[in-house]
């Protein structure tokens, strides 16, 4: 190597960076690249405004040392990462660990994200070896440049994290990360602590918000000085916070959804937006905090109207589930659990009602879901139909020694009973029992039964779906049980009794001689917040002195129909299928068994 090349690497790592912010930097050198850009080409921060001060926020010359975006979708958060690493590698080179929540997600920023930008930049093509060289200094997860390196680890491997020093900890949707990195504890927590040795450091927490309490990125934003961005109204000129509560369309009409200024009252449209961003500023809550944390949301989105937001706001009104993704990745705000499952149990006993017939014309699926017990089985016979409204039939408790054949055959005469519908037809009835209790008497019920839909499962807690794609290994016994996420469909349960609007996705029916005891064991649980290596975790409890059979039957009775979803069923179609091959209401004929339906066939 010759001296002046020697020289070069030399001043590369020994002088102070460029007077240069990362947005600057970023603006003259980054080039969009097709696999991971809508709109390929030049960079350009103009075209999202909102984006410099948080760019800048990463310069070496900003004095803070750590920036937390909460932000929605769509708003340029991984292009912002992208940025501030290409600026390392260029101009202030230095050790930096990119956390992701699953190894899938390192591997997918590595080759997607990565590898172009340092193909497709100018300034950076030829600082790190060639992806498809055979050198060690660059594989998929670990590449080294001059004077630095970057590490791409999932937030789930405790090796990942601890493994070497770092200056720059770049923490991608932390919401999404594990309570624990394995048993050494919050990953966090554990990437931070690599930086100790850095007096420049730079650490960054990025991440849409999950649940009120539980969230990490709220709580990071918290505790900063909490900027929001301020944009002026074009007509009256007065700034504000977009939030949603203004955004308003003519019922039925989401395409002509404009956003109300909150100063003067007039409608703003899409084709106005791009002058608020341009002209809109970041205002500090909390200005005497040191940490830099930036609050926004997609309603600022240059690349989303208020037209496809209202929509999307439409679709998600279905169900809690997606209400909420929409609370969380458009809104940018965390999801209140606490508040989302708290029912009055007055509400429930006055929205009682007379069924026409023992199954009513909105039903087009009937699923039972049994609770076991020492000395009984209780369970809830449910009928659903379009976007999973719900009428819950029957409410039974079978007395007997589960280990004996009796109660067992009690049960599949039940499952097998003809229930007149309110349009004249029969339908078949998919069940779910609890095989935590007396486990092989419910492995040899369901066993014989299974072409009936009839299923053993296990209830689980945390953040699983309330139905898996398939069932557990096979146990001691041989058998092989569906695992229920239990906590899952219990806030789902517990967002749609919240519900007060009949005919509406999600609305739960009771029939009118439902007595009270049954919905105090239906709201018998409560979310609780307990901690776990300092983290908070969001838990079902029982409320003290009360029964919850009736939750249980419930949990299991929605899993028996998401088992049949998974297995094909389109439930709205079915129950508008049902409903036009039904006689009117009132006309006298025969009933007549469906024919088979979709997915018992399956």
């Amino acid at each position: 190597m010759r001296v002046e090349e020697i020289q070069m690497l030399v001043a590369d790592v020994v002088l102070p960076p460029p007077d240069i912010t990362v947005s600057e930097w970023a603006d003259e050198n980054r080039r969009l690249s097709s696999e991971s850009a809508a709109e390929r080409g030049e960079w350009r921060t103009d075209r999202a405004p909102y984006q410099r001060a948080i760019m800048d926020a990463l310069s070496p010359n900003h004095p803070c040392e750590q920036v937390v975006l909460m932000s929605g979708a769509q708003l340029g958060k991984t292009s912002i990462l992208e940025n501030f690493v290409g600026y390392i590698i260029d101009l202030d080179p230095g050790p930096v660990l990119l956390v992701q929540p699953r190894d899938a997600d390192c591997e997918a920023f590595s080759k997607d994200r990565l590898a172009p930008m340092l193909r497709d930049c100018g300034t950076l093509r030829g600082k790190i070896a060639d992806a498809r060289s055979r050198d060690s200094n660059n594989t998929i997860l670990h590449k080294k440049f001059t004077g630095g390196s970057i590490t791409m680890s999932a937030a789930s491997s405790p090796a990942g994290l601890a493994m070497r020093s770092i200056r720059y900890c770049l923490l991608d949707e932390v919401d999404r990360y594990p309570a624990s990195a394995g048993s050494e504890g919050d990953p966090v927590n554990l990437a931070i602590t690599r930086t100790a040795n850095f007096w420049n450091r730079k650490i960054v927490l990025c991440s849409t918000p999950t649940v009120k309490g539980a969230s990490r990125i709220e709580s990071a934003w918290l505790e900063s000085n909490q900027q929001m961005y301020w944009v002026p109204c074009p007509l009256c000129g007065m700034h504000q916070v977009l939030r949603w509560i203004n955004v308003e369309w003519p019922e039925g009409d989401p395409d002509k959804a404009q956003y109300r200024c909150e100063h003067c009252g007039q409608m703003i449209g899409d084709h106005q937006k791009p002058w608020m961003l341009k002209h809109g500023e970041w205002r500090a809550a909390r200005p005497s905090s040191g940490i830099a944390g930036f609050w926004i949301s997609s309603l600022y989105s240059p690349w989303r109207n208020f037209r496809s937001i209202a929509r999307k706001f439409i679709a998600d009104q279905k169900s809690p589930e997606t209400l909420r993704e929409f609370v969380n990745t458009v809104l940018a705000e965390a999801w209140d659990d606490e508040a989302q499952t708290t029912v009055d149990i007055l509400e429930l006993l006055a929205r009682r009602e007379h069924y026409r017939a023992p199954v009513p014309a909105g039903a087009a699926v009937l699923s039972c879901g049994v609770d076991v017990q020492a000395d009984r089985l209780e369970m809830e016979l449910v009928g659903w139909g379009r976007g999973e409204e719900s009428w819950s039939i029957e409410y039974r408790v079978f007395p007997g020694d589960p280990t004996g054949a009796a109660l067992w055959a009690e049960l599949d005469e039940y499952l097998q009973r003809q229930r007149r519908h309110e349009n004249g037809i029969i339908l078949p009835i998919a069940c779910c029992i609890d095989s935590g209790y007396e486990s092989q008497a419910v492995y040899d019920f369901c066993r014989t039964r299974y072409h009936r839909r009839v299923f053993a499962v296990k209830g689980q807690g945390g953040p699983h779906p309330v139905w898996p794609k398939k069932p557990t290994a096979k146990n001691i016994r041989g058998e092989r049980p569906w695992i229920v996420g239990t906590d899952s469909a219990k806030a789902t349960i517990m967002g749609r009794l919240r519900n007060a609007q009949p005919g509406t996705p999600g609305y739960s029916h009771f029939p009118a001689d439902r007595q009270q005891p049954y919905f105090e064991q239906l709201l018998g649980e409560a979310l609780a917040t307990t901690y776990s290596k300092g983290q908070p975790i969001r838990e079902w409890r029982p409320k003290k002195g009360v029964r919850h059979e009736a939750l249980d039957a419930r949990v299991y009775a929605y899993a028996a129909l998401r088992a049949l979803v998974s297995m094909g069923l389109l439930l709205d179609a079915e129950a508008d299928r049902i409903a036009a091959q039904c006689a009117p209401v009132g006309q006298q004929r025969q009933a007549t068994r469906v024919s088979r339906s979709a997915w018992m066939a399956g």
